[in-house]
């Protein structure tokens, strides 16, 4: 994780071009609806939240080992357990999706108007999701990194993976913005948790087999 930091930190263009990402989308999204007097409806206005945190988790988690070149992962691989690289990358992803996800609600919230009337409730699930993302998306991003045309089959595997993992966060992001009890949500919470967990000790038991292919 350090690595992957300071290297983040070093090559602060990618952070910037995400961060650029962000903002233009949310920059977009004003002027077709708030600019013109219109006021997004809550559906409509989650669904948009979900669609930028998607493709940006994409673009965010796409580099975990796609930027890796071939002699530096058999240098790896001379120094640490694969169990470490995969749990590392996962949790590198985690921080810096969930910190994009915090800063895309505030610009979102502030550009776009704030319907959620259960911030925290809202809040935890973007934490889950942008801990969901990371999970599923480092794992196809190792994955894709061993075949010729990675960047294409990145989108091809990700995509379907996380449809289930999407559908239960809209779900959740719903009930926060209509402000439901928190029992209307505990079932969905705890899948998406269920989820994370299982895709991380996938990963943890899969990961070492791909580490040697």
């Amino acid at each position: 994780m350090q690595k992957d930091f300071r290297l983040e930190w070093r090559q602060r263009a990618a952070l910037n071009g995400m961060l650029l990402y962000v903002g233009s989308t949310v920059f977009v999204c004003y002027l077709s609806f708030a600019l013109r007097g219109g006021q997004l409806p809550a559906p409509a206005w989650n669904a948009l939240f979900w669609i930028i945190l998607l493709f940006t988790a994409v673009n965010a988690a796409a580099k975990g080992f796609l930027q890796e070149s071939r002699g530096r992962l058999l240098y790896y691989y001379t120094l640490v357990r694969p169990q470490a690289v995969i749990l590392a990358k996962i949790a590198y992803n985690a921080v810096l999706l969930l910190g994009l996800a915090l800063v895309g609600f505030a610009l979102y919230a502030i550009v776009l108007g704030n319907p959620v009337q259960d911030v925290p409730l809202f809040v935890g699930n973007v934490g889950l999701g942008a801990v969901g993302f990371a999970t599923t998306l480092t794992l196809v991003s190792g994955i894709a990194s061993k075949a010729t045309n990675s960047s294409t089959l990145m989108a091809v595997l990700g995509f379907p993976i996380m449809i289930p993992m999407l559908l239960l966060l809209i779900k959740v992001s719903k009930n926060a913005l209509d402000g439901l009890e928190f029992e209307a949500s505990s079932g969905s919470l705890l899948t998406l948790l269920a989820l994370n967990l299982i895709v991380t000790a996938v990963s943890y038991l899969l990961f070492p087999f791909l580490w040697r292919g």
